[in-house]
């Protein structure tokens, strides 16, 4: 198994029974995947996976809880990596916390040696998908906000200087490419000389 570096894919497998841990351990390298740790649940997850920067983390729990779905849902936001569950429990309630918490796979049953490669690779395009579209979500919340705030600097300018709004645009304009300036920037400036002014 490889990254989209092309390196083997580093994983870290948490689980707190070490027979369970060794045998899907195994499995990955089996795959060509590198373990780099195996790690118990709980303490001290995130800065445990930000110091071994793995590609993906594969947790195998018999009964997930509140607190362990709150440490993947870091690991995944947090850490910005990929998380497979394997779990015993498949009450509907848990696989959708689980799925809320950012698990990018939740899998009932171990991880039999045939399934782990495409539940890896479906759980990697997946969390990279869902990460494409939080960036274009980011990405629309911040033009949006800029927006409102060029609308307010040049309401500000327009009352102001008693002119148009294309006026007001222009001459929003003129000081950005003067002052080699965002738009956005120059309407900061305005509105804080507005608040300053009173």
């Amino acid at each position: 198994m490889k990254s989209r570096s092309g390196q083997s894919l580093r994983v870290v497998v948490m689980d707190d029974d070490p027979d369970r841990a060794g045998s899907v351990k195994q499995a990955l390298e089996a795959e060509g995947a590198e373990v780099v740790a195996v790690l118990g649940s709980g303490l001290e997850l995130l800065s445990r996976i930000d110091a071994l920067a793995p590609d993906l983390l594969i947790a195998d729990i018999d009964n997930p809880d509140r607190d362990m779905l709150e440490g993947l849902r870091r690991v995944g936001q947090d850490c910005n990596r990929p998380v497979v569950m394997f779990a015993q429990d498949g009450r509907a309630e848990t696989i959708r916390a689980a799925v809320e918490a950012g698990v990018a796979a939740y899998v009932v049953g171990g991880p039999q040696p045939d399934r782990v490669r495409p539940v890896i690779e479906v759980a990697i395009a997946q969390f990279a998908q869902f990460q494409e579209l939080r960036t274009e979500l980011d990405k629309a919340k911040t033009s949006l906000a800029e927006r409102k705030l060029v609308e307010k600097a040049k309401g500000i300018l327009m009352k102001s200087r008693g002119c148009g709004e294309e006026e007001a645009y222009k001459a929003m304009r003129k000081m950005a490419m003067d002052q080699k300036l965002r738009l956005v920037d120059i309407a900061n400036k305005i509105i804080a000389a507005a608040d300053l002014l009173g």
